[in-house]
């Protein structure tokens, strides 16, 4: 397995902010479960997943797929007391970082509790004050 994609399943779960910068490269792009858009750049999308660490309990990854740039990682988790799984596709540069992060993920009632969950985390913390309205709006 890659190091970077051992690494990452070590700290998301967490929720440690710094560390998961550290895996990604300055203009990564995360793509979220919860609505049709587009985080970019290291700081936006370490304090996203920083913030995911927290709203998920009992964590983990269940299967691991992939092979030099390209992984899928199939977890399972829980949202309060909603069961949910889902996978993350993670695309990594020809320097190991992290390029892209997507995460898709079921049943709908849990995606629904960790978009109420992320918003309410998102639109107080003032590292987001630029995306406040865009979440207010729906994304």
């Amino acid at each position: 397995m890659h190091p970077t994609i051992e690494r990452m399943m070590e700290v998301v779960a967490k929720g440690e902010d710094s560390a998961i910068a550290s895996l990604m490269t300055e203009k990564v792009r995360f793509l979220p479960p919860t609505y049709w858009a587009v985080w970019e750049g290291r700081d936006a999308v370490a304090a996203v997943l920083g913030h995911v660490g927290q709203v998920f309990s009992d964590f983990r990854y269940r299967r691991v797929m992939g092979a030099g740039c390209d992984w899928a990682l199939e977890f399972q988790c829980r949202i309060d007391d909603l069961d949910a799984v889902g996978v993350d596709l993670i695309t990594l540069n020809e320097d190991g970082l992290i390029a892209e992060f997507e995460v898709v993920m079921r049943p709908l009632k849990s995606v629904a509790a960790l978009r109420e969950a992320m918003n309410s985390r998102v639109a107080t913390d003032p590292r987001f004050e630029r995306y406040a309205k865009a979440l207010r709006s729906g994304g």
